[in-house]
C-alpha cells in the first residue's frame, strides 16, 4: 500500500516517468494508477491528438514502438496505454529495446494483469533502468478493514465492526467490487450515513454473487438446490472461489457446528466459535440440520475433500467432481 500511495502521490504533483510497467495479480491498484495517469496527462482537447490505447490482445509490439516515438501535438506528452499487456508475453522484451532510448515527451504504460511479471525479462530491467515498476499485490487480511474503511470515510459514510466485518463477509478481497458496491450507496443513502448490517443487507446482499457465506447459510438450512447451484458456480468460477478456501471455509463451519452444540452457555457462543455476534443465527440453524454425530462426519468428509483436492486417492482433482461429492455425502449423513 505504501508503495502504491507514493506512486499515486508522484503522479499527482507531475513527476512523470517515461515508462511505467504496472504487473501483479491485484488489478485494482493497476487500473488506479492508469486512471491517474490518464487523468493528469489527457484531456477533451488532447484526448484525440495526444492519447494512444492498446489491448495486448489485438496489437503488435511494432505498432506500440511507433506510437511511442510519435511526438505530442497539443499537449506537453503523448500519453499511450496498453491494456491486457499479459497477452504480449511472448514478444514484449521488443518494448525493451525501444526503452534504450525512449522518446521523453512519451509516457508509455503497460498494464500487465493477474500475474507477477517475470523478472527475468529485459524489458524488467529496462523498466527498472528507464522506468517505474510496481507490483500489484494482494492486500493482507489485516489490511482489508482499514481500506475499506478508508473508502467509507471518503464516500462519507462511517461503520462500526460488525458492518465492517459484514462487508468484508459479503464482499470478500475484491477491491474493484467493494468500490463499486460503496459508489452503489453513494446514491441510494444520504451523506453521514452509519452503514449498519440492515444497510447491508438491503442494499449490498449476501447473495449478489455466489459466495462461501452463502455456501454455509445454504448447508445450515438443508437445501441441497441451493447449495448444489453455488458449488456448481463455484467450479466454473475457480478463479475467484479457489477449491482449497472453500474446503477450508467448510471445515471451520461444521468445526464451529460442532463446537456450538456443545456449549452449555450459549450466551458465551459468539465469543467461543470466534464470530460476529451477527452471524451466530447461522450457527443455531445449523446446529438443528446437524448434531453431534452429523457434524463430526461431515468434519471428516471435508478432511477427505481437503486430501483429493491434493491429488492424494484421486487421478485427477476436479474442483467440480469433489465439491459435488463432498455435498451430496454430507446431505446423506
Amino acid at each position: 500500500m505504501r508503495e502504491f500511495n507514493e506512486l499515486m502521490s508522484s503522479i499527482e504533483n507531475g513527476n512523470y516517468s517515461p515508462f511505467y510497467l504496472l504487473s501483479g495479480v491485484e488489478p485494482y491498484f493497476i487500473d488506479q494508477i492508469e486512471l491517474k495517469i490518464k487523468d493528469q496527462l489527457v484531456d477533451e482537447e488532447s484526448k484525440s491528438f495526444d492519447y494512444s490505447l492498446f489491448y495486448g490482445k489485438e496489437v503488435e509490439p511494432n505498432r506500440i514502438i511507433e506510437a511511442a516515438k510519435r511526438f505530442p501535438m497539443i499537449s506537453r506528452y503523448h500519453l499511450v496505454i496498453v491494456r491486457e499487456a499479459q497477452h504480449l508475453d511472448k514478444s514484449i522484451d521488443v518494448i525493451a529495446d525501444y526503452l534504450s532510448s525512449p522518446q521523453l515527451n512519451t509516457v508509455l504504460v503497460l498494464c500487465y494483469k493477474y500475474k507477477k511479471f517475470d523478472k527475468r525479462k529485459k524489458l524488467y530491467k529496462a523498466a527498472i533502468k528507464t522506468g517505474v515498476f510496481f507490483d500489484s499485490k494482494p492486500l493482507f487480511d489485516s489490511q482489508l478493514g482499514p481500506w475499506i474503511l478508508a473508502k467509507l470515510k471518503a464516500s462519507n459514510f462511517s461503520t462500526d465492526n460488525t458492518g465492517l466485518q459484514l462487508l468484508g463477509e459479503a464482499l470478500g478481497h475484491d477491491l474493484n467490487k467493494i468500490e463499486k458496491e460503496i459508489d452503489k450507496l453513494k446514491i441510494a443513502l444520504t451523506k453521514g450515513s452509519i452503514i449498519s448490517p440492515q444497510i447491508i443487507e438491503d442494499h449490498i446482499g449476501f447473495s449478489k454473487d455466489y459466495n462461501n457465506f452463502e455456501l454455509y447459510k445454504s448447508l445450515g438450512k438443508r437445501d441441497f438446490d441451493k447449495c448444489y447451484q453455488i458449488i456448481k458456480y463455484m467450479s466454473e468460477n475457480p478463479k475467484n472461489h479457489p477449491l482449497i478456501l472453500t474446503i477450508s471455509g467448510l471445515y471451520t463451519f461444521f468445526r464451529r457446528v460442532l463446537t456450538y452444540q456443545v456449549i452449555i452457555d450459549k450466551s458465551k457462543a459468539a465469543s467461543i466459535l470466534g464470530v460476529n455476534p451477527y452471524f451466530l443465527r447461522d450457527y443455531e440453524q445449523a446446529a438443528l440440520s446437524f448434531d453431534v454425530e452429523q457434524a463430526s462426519k461431515a468434519i471428516s468428509l471435508t478432511l477427505e475433500a481437503d486430501l483429493k483436492s491434493k491429488g492424494v486417492g484421486v487421478k485427477s482433482g476436479n474442483h467440480k467432481f469433489i465439491l459435488q461429492d463432498l455435498l451430496v455425502k454430507v446431505f446423506a449423513i
